[in-house]
């Protein structure tokens, strides 16, 4: 049975590993980092004309004060499980994004400018979408409401995760993600657990940690969503 790293946080880690073993895939929880929320304490402008999301972590921590408080704003979601985890939380009015923050950032941007968004966001983020939307004439107001942090695994915890055997593939989400496993290929005690892994990731700038790794194989998403990082398994190798 093909051996499946998975490295994303909970509760997201587990929800995957579900799908793999549903898939006929032997799952291997590591995840490389975790969230935690942050105490978001914002005053919302009287102008705000949207919220934007992208990630549902944003939502998952934010408090259920502030989602009150915008919950009867259009919101724009950057994908279905973002937008799914938006009305779950409350808001009332959701409209499901093309899966990409860049992609999402140029859908909005022209029916916004001038106008002033509210964006729930990590402190960990990709800015291109604040940019991107600055660009066009949008006032963001982001609120940070996690933080997403390393885990610090010993040689030892890893070993014991991974049951001493090697990977066959590894998922990754996140290019956080992606340069701690670079981190923990270069312990020599753990770098035959990773000799003939084979790297799938959500994007290009996911995978960009990883090409410094001398003759691995790296494959990317054809969309930055799990159903496509997923079906990178089914490939022929």
């Amino acid at each position: 049975m093909v051996r499946v790293l998975v490295t994303r946080p909970e509760p997201g880690a587990s929800r995957t590993a579900r799908r793999l073993e549903t898939l006929g895939f032997q799952p291997v929880l590591l995840p490389l980092t975790e969230t935690r929320a942050l105490p978001a304490e914002a005053t919302i402008g009287a102008d705000a004309a949207a919220v934007a999301v992208t990630s549902a972590n944003a939502v998952r921590h934010a408090p259920k004060a502030l989602i009150a408080s915008l919950a009867g704003l259009p919101c724009h979601a950057v994908g279905k499980r973002t937008a799914d985890a938006c009305r779950a939380a409350g808001f009332l009015s959701v409209a499901e994004g093309p899966g990409d923050a860049e992609a999402l950032a140029d859908a909005i941007a022209g029916g916004l400018a001038g106008k002033a968004i509210i964006y729930l966001c990590g402190r960990v983020r990709f800015q291109v979408f604040e940019q991107r939307l600055t660009a066009a004439g949008v006032h963001v107001q982001p609120i940070e409401t996690y933080d997403t942090t390393g885990i610090d695994y010993g040689d030892a915890d890893v070993v014991a995760r991974l049951s001493g055997q090697p990977v066959d593939a590894a998922l990754l989400y996140s290019a956080k993600a992606s340069a701690a496993l670079v981190s923990l290929i270069a312990r020599p005690s753990l770098r035959q657990l990773f000799e003939k892994t084979e790297f799938l990731t959500l994007s290009a700038r996911v995978a960009g940690p990883l090409h410094g790794i001398a003759g691995q194989m790296i494959s990317i998403a054809s969309q930055p969503e799990e159903d496509a990082l997923l079906a990178l398994l089914s490939q022929p190798r």
